[in-house]
């Protein structure tokens, strides 16, 4: 039997987190993963998809090099290339990471964990312990039940090991995967169509910034086809079929299947040891703890935003608390969220919507445009910076859409977060010529002082 103060089911982004700030304060921690430590987010989520997004920004880039004065013959992409440039990148950082948590001592045990009582895991055969217990063993790729996986249709998994670039592709779903996926193939040459349920791209974001978003993947030639449907898929002669219900009929060489993740939360024994599920999802109070109260959980097997900071930021959260000390609760509301598409997203707080509905009326937006900074202009880069604020003039939202915005997102959740008001917040000097300056604009101009804003 071994024991430790703290034993954790998964070594992604939460679980690793959670580990390592365990161990820095003092506690003896088991680590159970049963693939690599880093999870999906360093094997087959945020890194390795980052990657590619670069490449194809570096393809963007050489195709477009005339524009800027540059003469480069662009000759297409290298399939091998890619994977070798994505791998070499997750390879690195998983052995810096796996360095890191040998030097701090964390015992990490390769093998699928179960839950088998309040302060016990099993693992193949042997009965780990620990006064608290972490679930962190993340999510999954959904595959609605209506489509049959085969060799041209695919979930993101699958998706970054194709040794070829598929010439065209219909990509099911608009959200984040999906418009990353989109943005990257596009760019490599694929013809790219989306189809989405709901009226809109990126429906979690703001509405003007889903609006923008389709109008610049339309000059990318990405076509949107929303509010549409799917019933049926077919895969034959060497194409896949989709049959929308509005009786519309698409082909491509593969489908991509981004509608979703699901939380890893079965055969855990999580109801047997009387962890309180919801729909798949761990139910938890704001301390994290679930219904046992020595396990926590955090992640995406917690439901609401599936990020890999959020999952950071819950294990630095739950260590701590395991310690002894008194941390402040994550809210989702403050956490920056970021699609890596061309153009880039960014945003925290409320969308206008939600904040008129949570204020009234007393609501004011401003939205100032990418086309009238300089930096932009010098970038030859389209995209808008909208500010929400609330009836007592504090920030309640910034959305960002342009190229490198999740950059921006910093200054953006420290004045969501730190409760700071628009007029304080336009006195701040921003670097000339940045593309930062626009959220400086913005913000002057709801506080009713705009320098280059009119209208």
């Amino acid at each position: 039997m071994s024991t430790a103060d703290v034993v954790i089911l998964g070594g992604g982004p939460g679980g690793y987190a959670a580990a390592i700030r365990a161990s820095q304060l003092g506690l003896s921690v088991i680590l159970i993963d049963e693939a690599q430590v880093g999870g999906t987010c360093l094997h087959r989520g945020c890194i390795p998809t980052k990657a590619l997004l670069h490449a194809a920004d570096v393809a963007d880039t050489a195709r477009t090099a005339a524009q800027f004065g540059v003469n480069v013959a662009f000759h297409g992409v290298d399939p091998e290339k890619l994977h070798d440039f994505k791998n070499t990148v997750v390879a690195r950082l998983h052995k810096g990471l796996a360095g890191l948590i040998d030097t701090l001592g964390i015992t990490v045990v390769n093998g699928r964990g179960r839950l088998t009582g309040p302060t016990t895991v099993e693992v193949g055969g042997t009965t780990i312990t620990g006064e608290s217990i972490v679930l962190a063993t993340g999510s999954a790729p959904k595959l609605p039940g209506l489509i049959a996986p085969s060799d041209r249709v695919l979930t993101s998994d699958q998706a970054l090991e194709l040794e070829t670039i598929p010439e065209s592709a219909i990509i099911l779903g608009g959200g984040v995967i999906g418009v990353e996926f989109a943005s990257l193939w596009a760019s490599f040459g694929t013809k790219v169509t989306i189809v989405e349920a709901l009226p809109r791209l990126v429906p979690n974001e703001d509405a003007a910034i889903s609006t923008y978003l389709e109008r610049l993947f339309r000059r990318r030639r990405i076509t949107a086809k929303t509010g549409a449907r799917l019933t049926a898929v077919a895969t034959d002669r060497g194409e896949v079929r989709v049959a929308l219900e509005s009786g519309e009929e698409l082909s491509a060489d593969v489908l991509l299947v981004a509608v979703g993740r699901s939380p890893r939360t079965g055969d855990l024994g999580l109801a047997e040891a009387g962890v309180a599920l919801d729909r798949g999802f761990v139910v938890t109070d704001d301390a994290q703890r679930t219904s046992v109260p020595t396990v926590y959980a955090i992640g995406d097997i917690v439901g609401g935003l599936q990020l890999a900071h959020r999952a950071f930021q819950q294990g630095i959260f739950v260590a701590e608390q395991i310690a002894g000390r008194n941390p402040e609760p994550v809210a989702d509301l403050g956490i920056p969220r970021v699609t890596y598409c061309n153009p880039e997203i960014a945003s925290v707080g409320l969308t206008e919507e939600a904040a008129r509905e949570r204020y009234g009326d007393g609501v004011e937006t401003v939205t100032y445009d990418l086309a009238g900074n300089g930096r932009s202009q010098i970038l030859k880069a389209s995209g808008a910076i909208k500010l929400v604020v609330d009836p007592a003039g504090t920030v309640a939202g910034v959305h960002m859409i342009g190229h490198g915005v999740s950059e921006l997102i910093g200054e953006a959740q420290m004045l969501y977060n730190l409760g700071v008001k628009a007029e304080e917040a336009a006195r701040f000097v921003h670097a000339h010529p940045t593309q930062n300056e626009a959220l400086g604009e913005a913000l002057m101009a709801v506080s009713g002082a705009p320098l280059h804003l009119h209208g």
